[in-house]
């Protein structure tokens, strides 16, 4: 099962301030901060002690619906890379099902894997050039 699709936006080193920003802006209530120094390391992407500071995932609830943002590790950061498309799923085979179409003509950025916020997750850039954020969500 979907259950939507959301703004995801790539935020350059401030992923910190916009959280505030749209907490106060949009009177929202953030749902959960991550930086990437919360995550398992990883020997193959060494992060400097920067870098672990930055957001690794946000999302903030406004109104019925989310904003989710994170901060670039790309360097240099590159303008019009920062809007994403995330799409949230229940159904781990649903997830595989739709990122295998999407990625028909298109790159896969990340391949669709579990990791510790989801059970299968990927990004894919498709053939019109919009980077999708894949996600599953267990509900149990």
């Amino acid at each position: 099962m979907i259950l939507g699709v959301y703004p995801y936006l790539r935020m350059n080193g401030n992923g910190k301030e916009a959280v505030e920003f749209y907490k106060e802006a949009f009177d929202a209530e953030v749902l959960g901060v991550q930086t990437y120094g919360d995550l398992p390391e990883d020997p193959e992407y060494p992060l400097s002690e920067q870098d672990k500071q930055l957001i690794s995932y946000a999302q903030l609830k406004i109104g019925n619906t989310y904003l989710m943002l994170s901060d670039s590790t790309d360097e240099p950061f590159q303008i019009g890379t920062h809007l994403n498309v995330a799409i949230l799923f229940t159904d781990a085979e649903k997830t595989k099902a739709v990122f295998e179409k999407l990625k028909s003509g298109g790159d896969v950025i990340v391949p669709l894997q579990e990791t510790p916020f989801s059970l299968a997750y990927g990004q894919v850039k498709d053939q019109f050039g919009i980077t999708w954020q894949i996600s599953t969500i267990d509900e149990s």
